[in-house]
């Protein structure tokens, strides 16, 4: 069975625009691999190699776009409680240990880029924060030790 890919509204659309986009390069290298073949003997054929492998990283691609816009399953955020940490909502914390706080917005994979604080909710520490609320204490287990949080804060 596939896995349902959780994610906003936002990250869903962003994800049919890739595919989108995927879908517009396949007649370039198709034209590509077309104009590589008319060059002559194909097995010394660097140009022709280069531009089957660019095809099949591009179906790959497309592929695996295809599999994740189909299994997603948009959450609507109005009706997200932020009683307790859960999936788009951003939750603010404090390291214990360290002593600094912190802020991330829980979501799906497809949407994680830790730069920019969106935290993906497979990782040790967003399963850690989900499912308990404000003021609580939490630990997660990371590669380099445990980290124990205080939860802050949770918004949408």
């Amino acid at each position: 069975m596939a896995d349902t890919h959780y994610m906003s509204q936002e990250g869903l659309d962003k994800l049919k625009k890739d595919l989108a986009e995927a879908l517009a390069q396949r007649p370039v290298i198709s034209a590509a691999i077309a104009e590589a073949r008319e060059k002559g003997d194909l097995s010394e054929n660097a140009e022709y190699e280069s531009a089957r492998e660019a095809q099949g990283l591009l179906e790959l691609k497309i592929a695996k776009l295809q599999n994740t816009i189909a299994n997603a399953k948009v959450i609507d955020e109005s009706q997200l409680d932020t009683g307790k940490v859960q999936m788009l909502t951003t939750v603010k914390v404090k390291n214990l240990s360290a002593g600094n706080e912190m802020v991330f917005t829980i979501v799906g994979e497809n949407e994680a880029d830790f730069s920019k604080g969106r935290l993906a909710a497979t990782t040790p520490i967003a399963r850690a924060l989900m499912g308990h609320a404000k003021g609580e204490t939490v630990e997660a287990k990371v590669p380099s030790g445990i980290m124990k949080f205080k939860i802050l804060d949770i918004s949408l």
